[in-house]
């Protein structure tokens, strides 16, 4: 499910066409300024306290992140010539998100979210698990997305200050949302002085059961209220992905990238082939597919996304064997951001690094399968550098 990571691993990468990627670095000076956490009361949620913490690099990266669902509300970054602005997409009050981000009729946007216990789809809500059959909700086009109609993404996590960042901490109840075994979850998020925000994922179970944790921030790195990302560069290590049926779910086939408009190996604008005749870009009205990294199991790099007029750049690396990546095809402008302003189609991009989705129904693709007595491990780092 993956390992933690050395500095070695946190270099290597998954594809040739990224092999020049690298971290933001550190000067003497920058690294004598350590990271500080700072909490505010945010309001409540099914009864409970929320609270906003703020996570500060002391070089001009700044997390804001809620007990509520996890969420990561806002991030700033500096640009080329300093200036900073928040760069992810989110909603100004607690209500926006307990009304908005997963409501149980779907149609949910998740922003910012830590996603459980499933992220992504699963085929119709059913998967078979040592000859049983379990039934999850079905919430998305008759399947069930993200963990169903109460997700992770809407609980009130506790939450403990750790240096440079928070502890968050879960217990789900053998039988949420139709899934077996208690889940006991925790997450972590920390800063560092080179910009990095690195999310680290750990589970355990008393029954066998299936686990896929993410989280899925919207990226625009030319700032939350800065238009649509069409023009942002992305580049993904990985040569093949995986194509859906009209519903969203794999076939099954892990098709190559290469002559189609999947073939992000090289860095190109989100924009450049969104609009092609391509069946599968039909299906989701734009990106909304999992790439199989060509590497996985051990901290790489898995994207790099920048944005040519600010000189934003945000490389993630990841443990894990697939990636989401997200055009926001379905934001409609119904919804009002952390800036004040609209929300259109494509304002914003996810990449959601996970295990591919509907794994419990396909033997072949990466095993989600956590038995007790083991760990369930995950690392992703998003950097950002100008």
């Amino acid at each position: 499910m993956g390992t933690g990571f050395s500095r070695r691993s946190a270099l290597a990468v998954g594809a040739a066409g990224l092999a020049t990627v690298g971290l933001p670095t550190v000067s003497a000076t920058a690294a004598a300024k350590p990271p500080s956490v700072s909490k505010e009361y945010f309001g409540r949620a099914n009864g409970v306290a929320v609270y906003r913490y703020t996570l500060d690099s002391g070089h001009g990266l700044r997390v804001r992140i809620l007990s509520y669902g996890g969420i990561i509300q806002t991030l700033e970054a500096p640009d080329r010539r300093g200036r900073t602005a928040n760069v992810v997409l989110g909603f100004p009050t607690l209500a926006d998100y307990v009304a908005k981000n997963s409501p149980p009729e779907g149609g949910g946007v998740y922003f910012g979210a830590l996603i459980g216990r499933y992220g992504n789809r699963i085929a119709k809500g059913t998967f078979t698990l040592d000859g049983k059959t379990y039934h999850v909700p079905v919430n998305n086009n008759g399947n069930s997305l993200h963990g169903g109609l109460e997700g992770f993404d809407n609980k009130v996590w506790d939450v403990a200050t750790i240096p440079g960042g928070l502890r968050l901490s879960l217990t789900s109840p053998d039988g949420d949302e139709g899934y077996p075994g208690t889940l006991r979850v925790v997450v972590t998020y920390t800063v560092d002085s080179r910009n990095r925000l690195t999310i680290g994922y750990e589970a355990t179970t008393d029954k066998p059961t299936v686990v896929n944790l993410t989280n899925h921030t919207y990226w625009n790195l030319a700032g939350e209220s800065s238009g649509d990302i069409y023009d942002q560069r992305l580049q993904i290590a990985a040569s093949r992905y995986l194509p859906t049926d009209s519903t969203q779910i794999p076939t099954g086939q892990l098709a190559p990238v290469q002559g189609t408009p999947f073939d992000f190996r090289r860095p190109t604008a989100i924009g450049e082939r969104v609009a092609e005749d391509d069946p599968q870009l039909l299906i989701g009205q734009g990106y909304d597919h999992n790439w199989v990294l060509d590497q996985s199991g051990s901290l790489a790099v898995a994207a790099r996304a920048s944005d040519p007029g600010s000189g934003r750049t945000l490389t993630v690396l990841t443990t894990e064997p697939g990636l989401q990546f997200y055009s926001g095809n379905f934001l409609d402008g119904t919804l009002v951001g952390t800036g004040g302003k609209t929300y259109r189609q494509s304002y914003g991009f996810a990449l959601e690094t996970q295990h591919f989705p509907d794994s419990p129904n396909h033997p072949s693709f990466p095993s989600t399968v956590l038995r007790p007595g083991q760990t369930y491990r995950s690392t992703t780092v998003f950097a950002l550098d100008a």
